[in-house]
């Protein structure tokens, strides 16, 4: 039986909800980049940094290519990209309503003075 539509997108933001796999996409959204950079960029231990790329590889969302003794990720599409985009404009409105509302509820506390 073939799996819900709902519940494969719920599977696919499930294997998104690491905070170090949201930041090798934010990196390789810049350009392809060997593990030692991903590395550098990233305040984790190399072999925490291993385990994300091989859920992120084996999902489909980033490719691994050997250049000598060096592998480079880069993401396997544009859609990648544009998601990593669309989820900062989200966040930028649902920050930008919160200090709306921040603004509303500071206004009220002078007022009932």
């Amino acid at each position: 039986m073939p799996v819900p539509l709902y519940q494969a997108k719920a599977e696919f933001f499930r294997m998104l909800g690491h905070p170090v796999r949201i930041r090798v996409l934010e990196l390789l959204q810049e350009r392809p980049m060997p593990v030692r950079d991903l590395l550098a960029a990233i305040d984790v231990e190399p072999p925490n940094l291993s385990q994300q790329l091989a859920v992120l590889r084996r999902s489909g969302i980033v490719t691994a290519s050997r250049q000598g003794s060096t592998v480079v990720y880069a993401l396997a599409g544009g859609d990648v990209a544009d998601l990593m985009r669309a989820a900062r404009r989200i966040l930028t409105e649902m920050l930008a309503g919160q200090n709306e509302l921040l603004e509303e509820l500071r206004q009220v506390g002078v007022d009932a003075k």
